[in-house]
């Protein structure tokens, strides 16, 4: 098998590249997002139910005049479990 300048080139360039995307997955922050809690309000959405189905559900509490109010700072809360993961 003959190697050229040309597939070495390549080579070298698919290993950098490879492991630039390599070193930029390992620096990557940790999670900071809490989980879903496993209190039984919220242990019927850990499994069974779709998680959009879920989520029309978060409102009840975590919206305006509930119970559980968000913080002012806190994201839109339309994808409650993008975030905060289940812990099944």
């Amino acid at each position: 098998m003959k190697f050229t300048a040309k597939t070495t080139i390549l080579n070298i360039l698919f290993l950098l590249v490879g492991a630039a995307i390599l070193l930029f997955l390992l620096k990557a922050p940790e999670e900071t997002t809490s989980r879903l809690p496993m209190d039984d309000t919220h242990r019927k959405f850990q499994s069974g139910i779709s998680k959009k189905a879920a989520e029309k559900q978060c409102g009840q509490c975590h919206g305006p005049g509930g119970e559980a109010q968000l913080p002012p700072d806190h994201p839109p809360p339309y994808r409650c479990l993008f975030c905060h993961k289940r812990q099944i």
